[in-house]
């Protein structure tokens, strides 16, 4: 005999059904596009396959990965609450009985089964990623990508399994609906509202002032420009008093810092922007890198290496497409708001680019080798 949640008639909310299933998935489903398509472009300009270095990254608009990756961490914060309630809206089927009472009907659970992990796999890493928590033991970049494209390919065989329940849903019938549905559903707006308000902030500076859940809050506590990555934790506190910057090429040459800043210099505002999803404008100023390749020998198309004094890290070096290594408002920047850089924001020189990841704006900046 079937007891608990197995027994027939368990689950009696009539606000579930296959319409309040549709809508949910509609809202859901259009969160976790835009979150993937978003996800793919961060990945593209931190892992960019080796033919696009000297072909072409895009450099415009300079705020661009910040509109991007602000969409992607919203999106994902919106779609904590849109899962819970796609979950309450179908999950008495998981106490269907038989398990499986077709093959086609096993392919159908076992599908949904991987969606729902991956999404909430998905929805916990990179929520904790906004966080800078990573208390697992696998790498989360390399995690959170693939995980998606097992999201996307499960979500594609549920779609294309549930696709006539999906149509004889979609739109509004004319009967009333049942009780209940347009509550959980207002229910549901809400939360996302109120959840995409008092966190896009950290991207968003006309929504600055609901910025009350967001980990970050750029301009809070007197800090205009974030930092993710201290000097104390780089080990570059203590710069060399014999620091220079190397730049390799035909004509390789040194310069020290006073040699630096004797070069003609540029002054650009640029957002850092950042995988975590805070984002800010900064004026830097600095020499442009097109200016010191060329003092090097290197032609317009060269595609660069910058290495920073860190010892290690995974953006201890950052490859430079050729697009970003040929824009004039690309700085090797020694200064940030008419003011030397600090430490923190990669004193003695730092690289910053437009429309590049803020982990990609390589600090302690000491050499550059033509790639």
């Amino acid at each position: 005999m079937r007891r608990g949640p197995f027994r027939a008639g368990a689950f009696r909310s009539p606000a579930r059904g296959p319409r309040t299933a549709v809508v949910l998935g509609r809202w859901l489903g259009a969160a976790l596009l835009l979150c993937f398509a978003t996800g793919l472009v961060s990945h593209l300009l931190q892992d960019p396959p080796s033919r696009l270095l000297a072909v072409g990254l895009p450099t415009r608009p300079p705020w661009g990965y910040r509109v991007t990756q602000g969409l992607h961490v919203a999106c994902g914060l919106a779609a904590v609450p849109l899962a819970g309630a796609k979950l309450w809206s179908v999950y008495p089927r998981l106490f269907e009985w038989p398990p499986a009472r077709s093959v086609r009907h096993a392919l159908e659970r076992a599908a949904v089964a991987a969606l729902v992990a991956a999404v909430l796999l998905e929805l916990f890493t990179g929520l904790l990623n906004t966080l800078q928590w990573y208390p697992w033991p696998f790498p989360f970049r390399q995690t959170h990508y693939w995980t998606a494209w097992t999201a996307v390919g499960a979500l594609l065989v549920h779609l294309a399994v549930k696709a006539p329940e999906i149509a004889a849903h979609w739109r509004r019938a004319r009967s009333v609906p049942p009780a209940g549905r347009r509550a959980v559903l207002a229910a549901t707006a809400a939360a996302v509202g109120a959840v995409t308000l008092t966190t896009a902030g950290q991207s968003v500076p006309w929504l600055r002032a609901l910025d009350l859940f967001a980990p970050r809050r750029p301009g809070a506590g007197g800090s205009a420009l974030p930092v993710n990555r201290t000097a104390a934790q780089a080990g570059t506190v203590a710069v060399p008093a014999d620091w220079h910057l190397t730049v390799n090429g035909p004509t390789p040459y040194r310069l020290d810092l006073a040699a630096l800043r004797a070069l003609p210099q540029t002054t650009a505002v640029l957002p850092i922007a950042c995988v975590e999803g805070w984002s800010a404008n900064g004026q830097w100023t600095g020499v442009p890198l097109p200016d010191l390749l060329r003092r090097a020998g290197l032609p317009p198309g060269s595609a660069v290496r910058v290495t920073s004094l860190e010892a290690d890290g995974p953006y201890r070096t950052t490859d430079v497409p050729a697009p970003y290594a040929d824009h004039p408002r690309t700085l090797l920047a020694l200064a940030l708001d008419g003011r030397p850089l600090t430490p923190d924001h990669g004193f003695p020189a730092r690289l910053i680019a437009p429309d590049r990841p803020g982990v990609l704006q390589t600090k302690w900046v000491t050499r550059i080798d033509p790639l």
